[in-house]
């Protein structure tokens, strides 16, 4: 048995295309509190935030493309996460609506990569 913190077959690491390094940390920052480890002008990884390690990374394109998969991130108050994400400079693509075990939003970042957050129902009535 292996003590690594991968899981064979599991989703191990994330990658977002970004136009911009700078209003990607900038953007990532300010909505959810992300910090990066830069690897220079074109690359830097998501730190976790929990543990120690990277969850994901980010690499500088010229130009990025939508329609792949949707990357959803979960929030404990989904309402105060959306008015981060405006305060934040995120353009809003679904306002918050309901879905079986909870709501969620959908939002473009400054690159236009397209994310949802989501967060349980019992916050707020539907």
């Amino acid at each position: 048995m292996s003590d690594s913190a991968h899981v064979h077959h599991g989703i191990d690491y994330v990658e977002l295309s970004v136009t911009s390094m700078e209003d990607a940390q900038r953007f990532y920052g300010a909505a959810f509190g992300w910090n990066f480890t830069d690897y220079g002008p074109g690359y830097a990884g998501i730190q976790k935030v929990q543990g120690e390690g990277e969850s994901g990374g980010m690499c500088v394109v010229p130009e990025v493309s939508t329609g792949g998969p949707l990357i959803i991130l979960y929030s404990a108050n989904l309402d105060e996460t959306f008015e981060q994400v405006k305060s934040a400079g995120g353009k809003i693509a679904k306002e918050p609506f309901p879905f079986p075990g909870g709501r969620r939003f959908h939002f473009l970042d400054p690159s236009g990569n397209e994310l949802a957050v989501w967060g349980e129902a019992g916050g707020r009535p539907l």
